[in-house]
């Protein structure tokens, strides 16, 4: 989500559920958050200023400008869960608020029974796109957060690296959701901010002009 998160590793009981954890994060907290979960790790990211809303809406209305209206999105959050063990039972692997986002489809009643049973989280599969907007502190948008969406099997990263000056598009996901740190996305272009990023049909470019005003 936003620049600079704090990283928080937890040694949680096999029996909790990281949603069950991060909502008691968020009731601790004396601030308003919305904690996010990677390879065991709680990730609290700080309130987003208003550069950092900015360049979201502005990508956000680009890819609604481009007929994604019904699909692009801000604010949801995804759960990817894998079941390791072979019991049926889904563990909860990682949970996900991406900065902004297109869904394959609007959800399904079979989607939003989903939400209500993993306490608002929707399934991860409704992803095509990810976005990320990052800068002075990208470790986790470039590392748990780059490993989870390759292993969820979602077709699309992008992410915007202020500092760096750079945007880097990830595609072709290489997934192993039992052994997530293998995960990785096999092409990867990156274009200087400034210019027109180029993505995989049927997406637009997304214009960065506005970065360099």
């Amino acid at each position: 989500m936003a620049a600079d998160p704090i990283t928080e590793p937890v040694n949680k009981p096999r029996e909790q559920d990281p949603i069950d954890l991060l909502i008691a994060f968020e009731k601790a907290s004396q601030t308003p958050i919305r904690a996010e979960y990677f390879e065991g790790m709680v990730v609290v990211p700080p309130q987003p200023d208003f550069q950092h809303g900015k360049v979201i809406g502005n990508l956000y209305r680009q890819l609604c400008a481009a007929g994604f209206d019904d699909l692009a999105h801000l604010g949801m959050g995804f759960r990817t869960g894998v079941d390791s063990d072979g019991t049926g039972e889904c563990e909860t692997t990682s949970l996900a608020i991406p900065d902004f986002y297109v869904l394959r489809r609007e959800p399904t009643e079979l989607d939003e029974a989903y939400r209500k049973a993993h306490k608002g989280w929707y399934p991860v599969d409704l992803l095509a796109l990810v976005g990320e907007v990052t800068s002075s502190n990208h470790e986790t948008d470039t590392g748990p957060k780059y490993r989870s969406y390759a292993a969820a099997g979602i077709p699309i990263y992008v992410i915007i690296n202020r500092r760096s000056g750079h945007v880097h598009v990830h595609s072709d996901p290489d997934g192993d959701v039992r052994q997530p740190a293998r995960s990785h996305y096999r092409t990867t272009t990156t274009t200087e901010l400034g210019g027109k990023v180029p993505l995989p049909g049927p997406y637009p470019p997304l214009d960065t002009a506005f970065l360099l005003r």
